[in-house]
């Protein structure tokens, strides 16, 4: 694990965390908050390790050797307790903590979809129970096993139910002594407002371009020209820019998908329709939401190659060939109705709705939105 400076392109972030710690003014709840791959989690993760290190160095770091150091390398410290989404309310974080541990040290950045697919929840909605809160409780209930800090890491607690919630609130609100409650949120908007005013927020910002080129070219192994390009597209996420540079088959398959969604479409091809809205009502309500928040990139995306500004663009080798035909297609007269056809989408497959209904209805809806005059 990195140090608190080291987190990519957070090192204003890990510093002032960092002297929080250092002055011995470390709240008990941090709610770590910002934009989806820049670095919430990783941070988290260097802080619990900072707190519970028995011999930080001069500049205020984790020594990175000592048993506390060495046990958070494996998220295997014994004061060290995670709670994240899962599936099966008879089930705990426990029986999941093999495969959650594996996801992380593979990859600190890393989202929901990631997780879901990983434990096979298909369109099951991960969540965290109420159980959890009460596992929680009788961990902390007992004395620390180093005699130091105690660190409960909960990522994405706006997946708690209300009972869950509830009962978290009530630990936020009485404490026990040197514990550190860390939330990583990628939806604070959805948390109990009692919750995130127990909390001291800290906002994560956007990993800036110089760094993520920089980070792509050290520690990914990418040429320059090559980290800039995909740093430059990434939108100040790393998760993202690791998807783009085929580390992931999802950016494959959302443009993929996106390409057959147009073609369908203007087509009015009804029996390759119903195959298409099929495939993806099969792909788990988390990678249905990541399609359509691609989808929506690349309408806009193809209404700005109108406009003839590359530099304005975002787009892959494989987007920007696509869209030498399709963005015309794009326009005044239709880029609003699409977007609001797909963001609507959207809202509907967060609020569980029929998604062969749901995705049936957006291509034949795009049948006509497509063909629309400027």
């Amino acid at each position: 694990m990195t140090g608190l400076e080291d987190i990519i392109g957070q090192r204003e972030t890990g510093r002032m965390l960092k002297q929080e710690v250092a002055a011995g003014r470390m709240a008990h709840a941090l709610l770590l908050t910002g934009p989806r791959g820049a670095g919430k989690l990783p941070l988290a993760l260097a802080l619990g390790r900072r707190l519970c290190c028995a011999h930080p160095t001069d500049d205020g770091e984790a020594c990175g050797r000592c048993t506390a150091c060495l046990g958070w390398e494996k998220l295997a410290h014994a004061d060290a307790h995670f709670v994240f989404p899962i599936v099966g309310t008879k089930n705990t974080c426990d029986d999941y903590l093999p495969s959650w541990r594996e996801m992380v040290l593979e990859n600190p950045y890393t989202d929901l979809g990631r997780w879901t697919e990983r434990i096979g929840a298909g369109n099951a909605q991960p969540m965290i129970y109420a159980t959890e809160a009460d596992r929680i409780l009788r961990k902390l209930s007992l004395r620390s096993a180093t005699g130091g800090w105690r660190v409960v890491v909960v990522w994405l607690p706006e997946r708690m139910n209300e009972p869950c919630a509830n009962k978290m609130l009530k630990l936020l609100e009485e404490p026990p002594s040197k514990t550190a409650f860390l939330l990583v949120s990628e939806e604070p908007e959805r948390l109990l407002a009692t919750i995130v005013s127990r909390t001291q927020r800290i906002y994560v910002p956007r990993i800036a371009e110089a760094d993520l080129a920089e980070a792509l070219q050290t520690r990914y192994g990418h040429p320059a020209d090559e980290a800039t390009a995909l740093a430059h597209r990434a939108d100040g996420s790393l998760l993202k820019a690791l998807e783009l540079a085929g580390q992931s088959g999802e950016q494959a398959l959302c443009f993929n998908l996106f390409t057959q969604l147009m073609r369908l479409a203007w087509k009015r091809d009804i029996r390759g329709m119903k195959i298409w809205s099929e495939e993806v009502a099969g792909l788990g309500r988390e990678r249905q939401k990541v399609f359509l928040e691609y989808a929506q990139r690349m309408v806009r995306e193809n209404f700005i190659a109108n406009f003839h500004r590359p530099e304005m663009n975002y787009m892959g080798t494989d987007e920007q060939q696509f869209a030498v035909r399709f963005a015309p297609f794009i326009h005044e007269g239709n880029v609003t109705g699409i977007t609001n056809l797909l963001a609507r989408a959207q809202e509907h497959v967060a609020q569980n709705v029929n998604a062969r209904m749901v995705f049936f209805d957006v291509i034949l809806n795009m049948t006509v939105l497509i063909k629309m005059k400027n």
